[in-house]
């Protein structure tokens, strides 16, 4: 399966614009750790892309992406893919982690909610003026994008940090690559700045 492909399965199952936003950051990070860890990074791309597809027919953390891999796997979605997004839920799907691409994935899901909140409280929403400074400091307000489960970001960081970087990566360089990954397609996120009042 090709990066079409994955976008043709994004396009008949999601329709919420923030969640399609989300899989399309993911699959920028993922891209990003493909090429500094040595992974193919359309495989790795693609795992970021349709990680979510089926939230909102499996809306349901038991069901989510449990009852979503089948569709995969029938779909042509390569096997170390289906793994990596059946991993990325393994408390429900029983899959554990194992490659560097299943640890990627977990750790660069969770925090592309906060950096796009972060963008999208500046008045332009341009995400390419966000900085690391700007996101750590919401990352201490509890309130701000209560829905990102920080201690669950933290977790996946170091657990990705661990398999991968011999434990180097800490989670502010961590949050620094996924926002670099997602400033390259500020356009694409639909976070390149707002235009000018006419």
């Amino acid at each position: 399966m090709d990066r079409q492909a994955g976008l043709n399965l994004v396009d008949e199952f999601v329709k919420d614009r923030g969640l399609r936003r989300h899989m399309l950051a993911v699959e920028a990070a993922m891209r990003l750790y493909a090429a500094k860890l040595g992974g193919e990074p359309e495989t790795w791309g693609l795992a970021g892309l349709v990680h979510d597809f089926d939230w909102e027919v499996h809306p349901d953390l038991a069901k989510h992406p449990r009852d979503g891999g089948p569709i995969l796997s029938e779909r042509g979605v390569p096997a170390e893919v289906v793994q990596a997004v059946l991993a990325h839920n393994t408390e429900h799907t029983g899959v554990e982690r194992q490659s560097p691409m299943d640890f990627a994935l977990l750790a660069c899901d969770e925090i592309t909610g906060l950096i796009v909140a972060t963008a999208l409280v500046r008045p332009t929403k341009d995400i390419r003026e966000v900085k690391v400074k700007s996101v750590k400091d919401k990352w201490k307000q509890k309130a701000f994008a209560a829905g990102v489960d920080r201690a669950l970001a933290e977790q996946a960081a170091a657990e990705f940090s661990a398999a991968c970087f011999g434990g180097t990566l800490d989670l502010w360089t961590h949050v620094g690559n996924v926002l670099e990954a997602m400033q390259g397609i500020a356009a694409e996120l639909n976070l390149a700045g707002v235009p000018p009042a006419a």
